[in-house]
């Protein structure tokens, strides 16, 4: 039960409804994928290891399932390898590249200034343990340019680690232009695909990367499950030790329902992921026409090379954190970016990794939307953000000092 059911907390909302608008966060769970995982555990329930007739069964649907993701993604089903998620392939895919360099006396990883936590924090972890790292410029545009990558790579080079689409401004990079460089070189490339996988076209042989992480509630599947693509040849590090599953590469008795629930979800977020995108972009570009007019504010990241469903904003003169507690009175759910540091109070390190000054990032607001959305609801978020902008400002001090510097 709720501590406190929406019902009673007196929110003001678009006839009766919340209007959830933090889908990079994580997303709905789709009919589809619940209505595969119901099986998996009342009727299915037997161990995908046991020799038994009843726990083969098993075993036929996680064959099945990652077969399914293997083709979602161009990938060969012996190079998926399940996890809890995206920080945990994150972690799994850098730990093996920073394992197989040492080996050969390579000890230097690049990556960028505004990737994910679960990259930036495994980096930290791997500092102390003698690597090196070098953390790229994305610039104004929040785009990492290939040239800085080939820049850097040298010959002690043994990873290089670029997000797909970054989970705070949405900016999509040039994973195949780095791609090429790396297999020029001859170092390993891995990318977190997080927000990408289900959203835009993810093709890994396409990408030409040696490794890629996903997670399954990015594209309405469960929460606690997500995967690892490792090209043929790469042989993982392990970092769950215990018994042989996921072809001895990931200990742990396999998450039965969450991993066919994911297969479904992904299946479906890549047969329609053309008619999502022409109407989750609509509905952004609603919003942006509808609040970039507001004094002082600015769009973050790239324009054009962005994701469709994701819209970053900063409002000069107010607090992140005071605009969501009175977006969410008003029946919005927005954030001011990752929820993995929602607890903390200081700025975006992505917006800072893009040169927005200190202050004007505290004042930042992330819109992520979905094809569960509407039109009606994007016309909502327009008519309230300004509202609510303005109220700030109005008891702002901060306003109130920018104010007189403008006179």
């Amino acid at each position: 039960m709720l501590l406190f059911p929406i019902e009673k907390v007196g929110i003001l909302k678009l006839e009766n409804k919340v209007i959830y608008a933090d889908n990079a966060a994580t997303t709905k769970l789709s009919e589809n994928a619940l209505n595969a995982m119901m099986p998996l555990m009342t009727d299915i329930y037997g161990n995908p290891s046991s020799l038994h007739t009843v726990g083969q069964i098993a075993k036929e649907h996680l064959e099945e399932a990652r077969q399914t993701i293997a083709d979602a993604i161009g990938a060969d089903a012996k190079e998926i390898y399940f996890t809890s998620g995206g920080s945990e392939a994150d972690n799994q895919a850098i730990r093996t590249a920073a394992a197989i360099g040492a080996k050969k006396g390579k000890k230097h990883i690049i990556s960028s200034k505004f990737e994910h936590h679960a990259v930036l924090h495994t980096l930290n972890a791997l500092e102390k343990e003698g690597f090196t790292v070098t953390l790229l410029d994305v610039y104004s545009n929040g785009i990492v340019k290939p040239e800085d990558v080939r820049n850097a790579i040298t010959d002690e080079t043994c990873l290089v680690t670029i997000m797909t689409a970054n989970n705070e401004i949405g900016t999509i990079q040039p994973i195949s232009e780095i791609a090429d460089i790396c297999k020029e070189k001859g170092v390993l490339f891995h990318t977190d695909a997080v927000q990408a996988v289900g959203h835009i076209p993810v093709n890994v042989k396409d990408m030409k990367v040696d490794m890629l992480s996903v997670s399954a509630h990015k594209f309405h599947g469960p929460k606690g499950v997500g995967f690892l693509y490792a090209r043929k040849g790469i042989l993982l590090k392990n970092i769950i030790e215990g018994g042989a599953q996921e072809r001895g590469k990931r200990a742990g008795t396999e998450n039965m329902a969450s991993i066919v629930g994911m297969a479904a979800a992904l299946k479906d977020a890549v047969a329609s992921l053309d008619e999502n995108a022409k109407k989750v972009t609509a509905m952004r570009d609603r919003l942006i026409d509808g609040l970039k007019g507001i004094e002082r504010s600015r769009i973050n990241g790239d324009m054009d090379s962005r994701l469709p469903g994701t819209l970053n904003m900063c409002f000069e003169g107010i607090e992140g954190e005071s605009l969501l507690l009175l977006l969410d009175q008003k029946g919005i759910c927005a954030s001011s970016g990752s929820a993995c540091t929602s607890g903390s109070l200081d700025p975006s390190h992505v917006l800072l990794a893009i040169g927005v000054p200190v202050e004007i990032a505290h004042g930042s607001l992330r819109l992520s939307i979905s094809e569960y959305n509407t039109m009606e609801e994007m016309d909502y978020i327009v008519e309230t953000v300004p509202q609510v902008v303005k109220y700030l400002r109005s008891i702002s001090p901060v306003w109130e000092k920018i104010v007189k510097e403008e006179k």
